[in-house]
C-alpha cells in the first residue's frame, strides 16, 4: 500500500500494463440495444482521431492549393481521406482484438534499442504537430484579442490547466467536448462556403484524379500540383493517429472471450471512425473550396493565418457582394480565428494522449498527463519563440511568412515517421498469429500495402524539397546530401523494423506449433 502511494506521487514511473490504463474498458456499451443507440455508445474515439486530420497544419496547404490550382487537388483530399479510413480501421481493429496499442505491440516484438529509436522518432512527429498547434492557437489569440504574439505563445503553455480539468471529468465528456469543437469548425466553414456560392459542377469534376494532379508543372507561387498534393497528403495522414486509435478503441467495456462481442466492437468502431473521418474530409474539402470560391483568384499573397484573416475582412478580395457585405462586419475573419482556436485546442487533447501512449508503449514510462503536456509544449514553443524574436524587426508580411514556413517545415518529421507506424500496423494486423479470425482480408491487405508503399514513395520524393526549404540558396548542395542521408537512414531503419517484426512473428508461430 505504501509503495503504491509513493508511485502515485512520482513524476515518472515504470508501467507495463494496459494501454491508457485510466480509461481502458471504462465506457459501458449496451448489449441488446438498437443500431443507433449502440453506435452512439461506440462514438467518440473516431472524433478524437479525426482531429489530427483537420488540425492547423492542414489549413494553409488546402487553402493555398485551391488558390493556385482551383479544384484540381480536391481529388488528393478524397484519396488521402480514403487511405486514412483504411489505416484507422486497421488500427482500431488491432487494438480491440489484441488488447494492445500499436506502440506496445511493436515494442514487444522488437529489440529494446529499436523501441527507443522509434519512440524518439514518433515523439519528434508529435512535437512537429504541436508546433503547428502552438502557432495556430497563438495566432488565433493575437487576431481575436490583439495579444502580442510572444505573450500569446506563452499563454498556449497554460492549456495544461485545461487538460488537467478534462482529466477530472471523465473520458466520455472529453469525447463530447471534442465533437462540439469539431461541429464549431465545420459550421463556420459551411457558412463561409455557402455564402461564396461555389461552382459545384467543377467541384464534382475535381474529385476525379487525372495526370495533372501529380504534374510538376505549372509552378504557381512556388507550388506545383505535385508539391501541393504531397503537402496535402503529408498534412492529412498522421502517423501518431494510428497509435492513438489502437489505444482509445479499447476504452469500451467488452468481453474479449466472446468472439461475437469483439466482432461487434470492431464493426461499430469502424462506423464511428468512418463517420468522423468523413467529417474531417468535408472540413478539408471546404478549406480548399474556400481558397477557390471565397477569394478572387490569385489575390492571396500572404497564405499565413494572418494573411487569410486580413483577406476575410477585406471586401475587395472576396468573390461576391454577399461575402463582401458580411466581411465589412468583421464576422468572416472573427469566425475564422475562432475555428483556428477550436482546432488548436482539440489537437492539444489528442496530442497529449498520443504522447502518453507511445511513452508507455515503447519505453514503459508513465507521466501524469499534465506534466507530459507541459514538457511537450515547453519544447514546442522554443522554435516558435525563436522565429518570432528573430523576425520582429522585419516587415509584417515577412514575419507572417516566416511563422507560416516554420509550421510547414516542421511537418518534415511527419513524412519521415509515417512508414514506421503504417508498415508495422500492416504486418501485425495481417498476421493470423496476432489477429486470428480478425486478420486483414486479402483485399484489405492489398489496399493497405498499396497505400503504404505509395505514401512512403511520395514522402521520399517530397523529402528533398522539404529539406531544401530549410537552407539558403548557397547551401543547397548540403541539403541534397542531408536528404540522401535521411532517405538511407529511413530505408535502413525500415528494414531493421520489418526484420525484427518478421523474426518475432516466425518465433511466435513456431512456439504455437510446438
Amino acid at each position: 500500500m505504501e509503495n503504491s502511494k509513493i508511485k502515485k506521487h512520482q513524476l515518472i514511473s515504470h508501467t507495463n500494463g494496459k494501454s491508457l490504463e485510466e480509461i481502458n474498458g471504462t465506457v459501458k456499451v449496451p448489449k441488446n440495444a438498437s443500431f443507433f443507440k449502440t453506435l452512439l455508445a461506440y462514438s467518440g474515439p473516431g472524433a478524437l482521431v479525426s482531429v489530427g486530420y483537420m488540425d492547423p497544419g492542414n489549413w494553409s496547404t488546402s487553402i493555398t492549393g485551391g488558390q493556385n490550382f482551383q479544384y484540381l487537388l480536391i481529388s488528393v483530399i478524397l484519396m488521402s481521406s480514403l487511405i486514412a479510413m483504411l489505416l484507422q480501421y486497421m488500427a482500431a481493429k488491432f487494438g480491440i482484438v489484441s488488447q494492445m496499442d500499436l506502440a506496445q505491440a511493436i515494442r514487444a516484438r522488437t529489440s529494446k534499442s529499436l523501441g527507443i529509436v522509434l519512440w524518439i522518432l514518433t515523439e519528434l512527429a508529435i512535437m512537429a504537430t504541436d508546433v503547428a498547434e502552438v502557432i495556430g492557437a497563438a495566432v488565433a489569440l493575437y487576431l481575436l484579442f490583439k495579444i502580442p504574439l510572444i505573450l500569446a505563445v506563452f499563454i498556449t503553455v497554460f492549456d495544461v490547466f485545461l487538460l488537467l480539468l478534462l482529466t477530472k471529468i471523465g473520458f466520455r465528456k472529453i469525447e463530447a467536448l471534442v465533437v462540439c469543437l469539431i461541429l464549431v469548425i465545420l459550421g463556420i466553414f459551411v457558412y463561409q462556403v455557402a455564402l461564396s456560392n461555389p461552382d459545384w459542377r467543377a467541384i464534382m469534376e475535381g474529385f476525379i484524379p487525372t495526370a495533372k494532379t501529380i504534374s510538376t508543372s505549372p509552378t504557381v507561387a512556388g507550388m506545383t500540383p505535385l508539391s501541393g498534393a504531397l503537402g496535402i497528403i503529408g498534412a492529412t495522414v498522421m502517423p501518431h493517429n494510428l497509435y492513438l486509435h489502437s489505444s482509445i478503441s479499447q476504452s469500451r467495456q467488452i468481453d474479449h472471450q466472446d468472439g461475437k462481442e469483439v466482432a461487434r466492437a470492431v464493426r461499430f468502431s469502424t462506423w464511428d471512425s468512418n463517420i468522423q473521418l468523413s467529417v474531417a474530409f468535408v472540413v478539408n474539402a471546404l478549406l480548399l473550396i474556400m481558397g477557390v470560391a471565397v477569394f478572387k483568384t490569385g489575390v492571396i499573397k500572404d497564405p499565413s493565418f494572418f494573411g487569410l484573416f486580413d483577406a476575410l475582412s477585406t471586401p475587395s478580395v472576396l468573390s461576391n457582394s454577399i461575402l463582401a457585405d458580411v466581411a465589412k462586419t468583421g464576422a468572416l475573419s472573427v469566425l475564422f480565428a475562432v475555428a483556428l482556436l477550436a482546432s488548436g485546442q482539440n489537437s492539444t487533447i489528442t496530442g497529449t494522449l498520443t504522447g502518453q501512449i507511445i511513452m508507455e508503449g515503447f519505453v514503459h514510462m508513465r507521466m501524469p498527463l499534465w506534466a507530459r503536456r507541459l514538457l511537450t509544449r515547453l519544447i514546442s514553443v522554443i522554435p516558435v519563440l525563436v522565429c518570432v524574436s528573430l523576425t520582429k524587426n522585419l516587415s509584417l508580411v515577412d514575419q507572417h511568412v516566416a511563422i507560416n514556413s516554420l509550421m510547414n517545415d516542421s511537418q518534415v518529421f511527419l513524412a519521415f515517421a509515417l512508414p514506421f507506424s503504417v508498415l508495422p500496423l500492416l504486418i501485425l494486423s495481417s498476421s493470423k498469429q496476432e489477429m486470428g479470425e480478425f486478420k486483414n482480408s486479402r483485399l484489405i491487405a492489398f489496399l493497405g500495402w498499396f497505400s503504404a508503399v505509395a505514401l512512403t514513395v511520395l514522402n521520399i520524393i517530397g523529402l528533398p524539397d522539404q529539406i531544401k526549404i530549410l537552407f539558403p540558396k548557397n547551401l543547397l548542395w548540403a541539403a541534397d546530401g542531408i536528404s540522401g542521408l535521411l532517405i538511407i537512414l529511413m530505408l535502413g531503419l525500415l528494414i531493421w523494423t520489418i526484420f525484427d517484426l518478421r523474426r518475432s512473428s516466425k518465433a511466435l508461430r513456431q512456439s504455437r506449433q510446438s
